[in-house]
């Protein structure tokens, strides 16, 4: 092969079935990554349906599988395609191993879930073991709670895949702010394992596009973030009572709804908006980049998804945490932490939302303290931390293949692979 035909590769798993959390985990680490070594090139496997919405860095790359969308009742149907799940999600299981043969990377980091979307991923990790590739799994700070995510992983049967697939577990947060693994009996072996980074410090791009939206607001604004929007509609909803309450809020406010919120929620919420006397509250359906807006916030009202709240830190902003608790309550366990520690203020949603407690915690937003008042050692080298594993895996002496047995305890995954292997 030509040097430039065996360059440095990473190989980069994100399911992608709601929101824009992992897609945007996965992106900053693969731009870090590529930007750090130019001998490097990333190619991110995912399922987002907006993911060419997004820049991505030099020798940064994407394949997109077809997307998986979650029903209300939390069962998982094909997002554009009229077929039906489980023809899906073996499309897709064949498409990332596929890419994974022809790709060959030197290293392979898989987001969130071990086995991938309903084990789609178990068979690509099996090939990649045998030829000797280094398997990474990266986990956010908080998974679910502990009660919760012990009998999901039982049902998914992940612990062998964590003692006999994965070479390391990467946890994207610190151990003094929560071990998302607590409730989890883990063998020493995978504990030796499991290495915690930091949180992934996001930076404003060079160059900000210019958001009309920011030349109408000519006083102190606070950003209002849903997120992906899918789920998002209660945090909106007590904004604008907050606003309908009390029309002498001293602050604007920047509501972006996401890509995924309603269509006829979006639309409700805007009108609700522009009947508001005086004009406090803009809107904006979706905005790749929050950067610019984020930077100039007097406060930031969120519902503390790892990305946001990465942001939050990042820029060094008072911030407002309203979590939702269904169907994980990853974002509340968050936002208690962060209260705790004082890095951010919390408002847990009683289901009355009453808008003038809304209110009040506008007005007192700008008065918090700021992140950086608290002083963490290491809370957002999680980056340059990542860095040094990725270039200490790809210093390693060439691959030696590694016979891995097929699992033999009759469980879904196992038998999806079985299945495709004898095809």
């Amino acid at each position: 092969m030509t040097g430039s035909d065996r360059a440095k590769r990473v190989l980069i798993y994100s399911h992608d079935s709601f929101g824009l959390g992992h897609l945007s985990r996965c992106r900053t680490i693969a731009n870090a990554l590529a930007a750090a070594d130019e001998d490097l090139s990333v190619l991110i496997i995912s399922g987002s349906p907006i993911i060419g919405s997004f820049d991505f860095g030099a020798r940064v790359d994407f394949v997109r599988v077809p997307g998986i969308g979650k029903r209300s009742d939390g069962e998982y149907e094909a997002l554009n395609l009229n077929i039906g799940i489980d023809r899906t999600v073996a499309m897709r299981a064949a498409l990332i191993r596929e890419t994974a043969e022809m790709f060959d990377p030197d290293l392979f980091i898989v987001d969130k879930e071990p086995l991938g979307l309903r084990g789609e991923v178990h068979a690509t990790l099996r090939m990649l073991k045998e030829r000797g590739t280094p398997l990474v799994l990266g986990l956010r700070d908080v998974m679910d709670e502990p009660t919760m995510l012990a009998p999901e992983w039982k049902r998914k049967n992940v612990l062998p895949a964590l003692k006999h697939l994965y070479d390391e577990l990467w946890i994207y947060g610190l151990p003094q702010f929560n071990d998302p693994l607590s409730g989890i009996t883990l063998p020493k072996s995978v504990r030796r394992k499991t290495v915690y980074t930091g949180y992934l410090r996001r930076d404003l791009p060079r160059e900000s596009d210019d958001l009309a939206v920011l030349h109408d607001v000519n006083r102190p604004y606070i950003l209002v973030t849903a997120g992906g929007g899918g789920d998002g509609e209660a945090v909106v909803d007590w904004v604008l009572r907050a606003y309908e309450h009390d029309a002498n809020i001293p602050y604007a406010a920047i509501v972006v709804f996401g890509p995924f919120m309603a269509p006829e929620a979006r639309e409700a919420f805007r009108q609700r908006a522009e009947k508001l006397r005086g004009g406090p509250v803009r809107t904006l359906t979706f905005e790749t980049n929050l950067g610019p807006l984020m930077a100039g916030a007097a406060g930031i009202v969120a519902m503390g998804g790892y990305n946001t709240f990465c942001e939050i830190l990042s820029f060094d902003k008072k911030a407002l945490i309203v979590p939702r608790t269904v169907p994980r309550r990853e974002q509340f366990i968050r936002a208690q932490g962060a209260r705790q520690l004082g890095l951010a203020n919390m408002l847990a949603d009683d289901g009355v939302r009453d808008p003038a407690k809304m209110a009040t915690a506008l007005r007192q937003l700008p008065q918090q303290g700021l992140p950086s008042d608290v002083v963490i050692p290491g809370l957002l080298d999680g980056l340059p931390n990542v860095g040094k594993l990725v270039a200490r895996h790809l210093r390693q002496p060439a691959r030696r293949p590694v016979p891995v047995a097929l699992a033999r305890n009759g469980d879904a995954d196992a038998e999806m692979v079985r299945r495709r292997r004898q095809a």
